[in-house]
């Protein structure tokens, strides 16, 4: 196969967010350009938010998302806070940590279940486990099951929270529906375990050294903290940007990034080769051998990483439920209604940047990096390497190569089951 020419063609692939389109160009049998266009529709969020208030752009912003609308909202009022000088209490601390891991819980489990366990097991989508594999669909339901009722006592809704706001939380949980939440995380830990189990078994393996970059945080609550690389930088929050570069994807509708002049990887990946150690004691009791797997280069590892970070949420967020007394708070009201300020969070796939700048109490000035982008010339890298080892396998083998490999990192732009169609054209 090696000697020939091959174009191979993916287009239209549906999203959860807007389309997207491969291309690879293989001449003389070598892989000479793989083109990766996010065909998004564009809905300048940067420019919508522009004059509105500061305490109303957190919820416009995470209309972004629907899965992922609470790692923007929570983005959003972090940079809101920093820019007006807001300094949260503890006990909003421990709620946004909690809403947190309400969404680690249930869009993890969304990625694992039904998008990526399908590959696994060979089939089209996860409705084809429902009598081979029915354990696995209960534990999947179950799962985000939790992960949307922790999101319903904590944030008010799994979806767009009515809750979180800037310098609080406008309602604060039911101690009464406390031991309940508690008693099903507690259900949902076996299985995390055998979730965990079956990505630890996987004999998936692409491996190509790159540089992984996350906040480092003291309990792995994916907020406050500095940024680290595995190539050894250490950034402030407030400083990222200057570490950043943007790239134009001439193809592309969606632009990628570089750190520190090189492509980077974010995500849960990451998270585990950069901060492990801050992991939940329970969650590095039980999982330890999973855990020993970390560092790890095999960009399939993010799987598993994703659903260690399952478990680690459903053990930190069954502690922070634990012995502790929510009490009705008023706001923390800001000292200015001027100024720049910084927020970065880890979302579900990756470090979630929001730079504001607000000017008598309304946004002049939004400037927002989204984790996919900041993966995709590093998924680009992956796909070229893939290819290239490919080439003697066949048509088929690389498609499914390819979405594996797309899946693997769980983007924005690409979260259906079934992921694409390919157009071969061989010279």
């Amino acid at each position: 196969m090696h000697s020939h020419d091959l174009d191979i063609s993916i287009n239209k692939i549906s999203k959860i967010e807007g389309h997207a389109d491969l291309d690879i160009k293989i001449r003389d049998g070598e892989v000479v350009d793989v083109d990766l266009r996010v065909m998004e529709n564009m809905r300048f969020f940067n420019q919508a938010v522009k004059g509105a208030d500061w305490n109303s752009v957190p919820q416009l912003t995470s209309r972004i998302c629907g899965t992922c609308s609470i790692a923007h909202m929570t983005a959003c009022i972090e940079a809101v806070e920093k820019t007006l000088n807001i300094k949260p209490t503890e006990q909003t601390m421990r709620m946004r940590k909690l809403t947190m891991h309400s969404l680690m819980i249930r869009d993890h489990a969304l990625h694992l279940y039904f998008f990526s366990l399908p590959d696994l097991f060979g089939v089209d989508s996860a409705l084809d486990l429902a009598e081979s594999h029915k354990d696995l669909i209960n534990d999947s339901l179950h799962i985000k099951a939790a992960g949307n009722n922790l999101s319903k006592l904590i944030a008010g809704r799994s979806v767009h929270a009515i809750y979180e706001q800037v310098g609080g939380f406008s309602a604060v949980p039911d101690m009464e529906k406390i031991p309940a939440m508690i008693e099903e995380l507690k259900s949902i830990r076996e299985m995390v375990l055998k979730l965990c189990d079956i990505y630890y078994e996987c004999d998936w393996k692409l491996e190509r050294k790159t540089d992984f970059v996350a906040i480092k945080t003291e309990d792995f609550s994916y907020l406050e903290g500095n940024i680290v690389s595995s190539s050894g930088a250490e950034v402030a929050e407030a400083d990222f940007w200057d570490h950043l570069h943007d790239v134009v994807i001439p193809y592309s509708q969606a632009k990628g990034f570089k750190f520190e002049g090189h492509e980077y990887m974010v995500g849960s990946l990451p998270r585990l080769n950069l901060n492990k150690e801050a992991m939940h004691a329970n969650t590095k009791k039980d999982a330890k051998k999973y855990l020993d797997v970390f560092p790890s280069i095999n960009i399939y590892h993010n799987n598993l990483a994703q659903a260690l970070e399952t478990l680690h949420s459903v053990d930190h967020s069954i502690e922070l439920l634990q012995n502790f007394e929510f009490k009705k708070e008023e706001p923390v009201k800001p000292e200015t209604l001027t100024g720049e300020g910084v927020g970065v969070i880890e979302a579900p796939r990756g470090s979630l940047y929001y730079w504001l700048g607000i000017d008598e109490g309304k946004v002049r000035y939004t400037n927002l990096v989204i984790p996919t982008a900041q993966n995709l010339i590093n998924l680009r890298e992956d796909l070229r390497q893939m290819v290239h080892e490919k080439l003697n396998d066949g048509e088929e083998v690389i498609k499914k190569e390819a979405e594996k490999i797309i899946r693997a990192y769980d983007p924005c732009m690409s979260c259906a089951s079934h992921f694409l169609r390919v157009n071969w054209d061989v010279k």
